[in-house]
């Protein structure tokens, strides 16, 4: 592969690819990746569902899968069954001037040799519009075949005019037992030395990425060789694993799913899976200040005024976290935690308030009752509950008749608000 020497953001490879790094110092995932479809491991399906995957004649596709699925392994196999050129551009790094040379190469290497390209665009959801559109009119020509990956799905992340012209093609993630054909397969080429039942944890705790699992395989490799003649045993590479495997992102779909998690564990009074998520993110590099701030949420939203403490407890969290910091702020989070996970629960302050605002937002203006308001002569008519016995008494608070917003249950402390506000209004 001969990296182009003008901008450093595009590749351009052939059948016969120039070595410029020692092939061992490669990642083992580069290194392993097959070049033909008969040593393409998984995804039987997309050549049932898109038969012109195997054909001489190759469209302009996206290839849409998780992260692993072999979508970069494929587009390689793709272009060299039908005899194109192939280029790979940076989408991250490569603006629209370097697209634009690329695109040139391309026309350059069709007039002058007869040598059709293929363009592949690694996380083609990270172009922006005028990237989108810059392809577009040679897409539409026809000067090259387009080859976009993405794990996003494409039909959100692609715009539609380009979208129509290039075809759908998804992967899925991948089995434990194709990982594990992979593992094998490359093992043996390499002559990798592992013990027994340590690739299937490797494939096992790779969750369908081969990618993440050959760059295990790799690690394990490279600390073999380092190691010698006495190879990691089964215990040692289990360790190298899991401190290996957690994975965790700060604003997409695993950093949703473990708080979404976190919260549903609470509200469902289980206080040691709250304990197992908030340690996950934790370990994860989640801000202690995010997580403070969704316990205030939470004390209100979920326990309310069955444990008026808890709102308490959660700003005084908030508080502490802000100002100590971690890893101290794991106890301070921890007691928090483990309290409102423990504390009755009531959504009736929650629910209170959405209902109000849908009367609101569904009635014209409501007036304020004359005895109610700042200045007004119907003012002597405003009964001050303090001067009645027990500080209440009946009297009118709106001009309409409203429906029961505010339903506190017969729970914790709310039980007492639901017998006193009974007492005073039935």
């Amino acid at each position: 592969m001969v990296t182009n020497e003008q901008t450093g953001l595009f590749e351009q490879s052939s059948d016969h690819p120039v070595q410029t790094v020692n092939d061992s110092r490669r990642p083992l995932a580069f290194r392993a990746r097959p070049d033909d479809l008969e040593d393409y491991v998984g995804q039987t399906h997309l050549f049932k569902r898109y038969p012109f995957l195997k054909g001489s004649s190759l469209p302009s596709i996206v290839l849409w899968g998780p992260p692993g699925t072999g979508k970069t392994t494929l587009a390689h196999i793709l272009a060299k069954r039908s005899g194109l050129e192939f280029y790979r551009f940076n989408a991250v790094l490569g603006g629209i001037a370097d697209l634009k040379k690329l695109i040139s190469s391309a026309a350059e290497m069709r007039k002058m040799f007869g040598k059709e390209a293929v363009i592949f665009i690694d996380e083609i959801h990270r172009f922006n519009k005028a990237q989108q559109d810059a392809l577009l009119p040679h897409v539409e020509a026809g000067d090259f075949t387009l080859i976009g990956a993405t794990t996003e799905n494409p039909r959100s992340s692609v715009n539609r005019a380009l979208l129509s012209r290039l075809q759908v093609v998804q992967l899925t993630r991948l089995s434990s037992s194709e990982v594990l054909k992979i593992l094998e397969a490359t093992s043996q080429k390499y002559k990798i030395q592992t013990p027994p039942m340590a690739l299937d944890f490797v494939a096992e705790y790779s969750r369908g990425d081969a990618r993440t699992a050959l760059n295990i395989l790799d690690l394990i490799q490279r600390q073999n060789n380092e190691l010698g003649d006495k190879p990691l045993d089964f215990n040692q590479i289990q360790k190298l694993i899991l401190e290996n495997s957690r994975d965790y992102d700060k604003d997409r779909n695993r950093h949703y799913d473990v708080i979404s998690a976190f919260v549903k564990s609470m509200r469902g009074s289980d206080p040691d899976a709250a304990l197992l998520w908030l340690a996950v993110m934790i370990d994860g590099g989640e801000d202690p200040v995010f997580i403070a701030r969704r316990l205030v949420v939470f004390a209100s939203e979920d326990i309310g005024n069955a444990d008026p403490m808890a709102l308490v407890l959660a700003t005084t969290t908030l508080t502490a976290v802000s100002s100590i910091g971690m890893p101290e702020a794991r106890i301070n989070l921890a007691q928090a935690v483990t309290y409102l996970a423990a504390a009755e629960k009531s959504n009736a302050a929650y629910n209170g308030i959405n209902r109000a605002l849908e009367y609101v937002e569904s009635t014209s203006t409501i007036e304020v009752p004359n005895h109610l308001r700042n200045h007004h002569a119907d003012i002597k008519n405003y009964k001050y509950p303090h001067s009645f016995e027990g500080g209440f008494v009946k009297q009118k608070y709106s001009t309409k008749d409203l429906p029961d917003f505010y339903e506190p249950v017969d729970r914790g402390a709310e039980k007492g608000i639901k017998d006193r506000l009974d007492g005073y209004w039935n």
